[in-house]
């Protein structure tokens, strides 16, 4: 919470007593997310819950066409923290093509 502050990334809903925390994996691990920290950002257990194992930009183009307010500077940051912290440690081949291709498809260059 404190990295990714006290609002969900996905609606913006500000978490509380009625809007649960929780943590949602930006690339999936079914995908081939690692269970990383940089692979982690604050959602609210509805987003989380709606997301299932959709990639980031689907999910982002869903939330914006409900209507939310969706982080996507956020977003881009964990993808390329997370590329980063790939290159540094190693493996996660699977993990490195679901980031490019997320990264392309918000409108950013890997």
């Amino acid at each position: 919470m404190a990295r990714d502050g006290a609002a969900c990334v996905w609606c913006g809903r500000e978490f509380g007593r009625l809007v649960r925390a929780t943590t949602d994996h930006v690339v999936p691990r079914v995908k081939g997310g690692p269970s990383w920290l940089e692979n982690e950002v604050a959602a609210c257990s509805r987003c989380n819950r709606a997301r299932g194992h959709r990639g980031v930009a689907d999910w982002a183009d869903e939330c914006e066409r409900r209507g939310y307010d969706v982080d996507r500077p956020h977003l881009i940051r964990t993808l390329t923290e997370l590329s980063e912290a790939i290159a540094v440690r190693g493996g996660q081949r699977k993990a490195r093509a679901q980031i490019a291709s997320q990264l392309r498809r918000l409108g950013t260059a890997p």
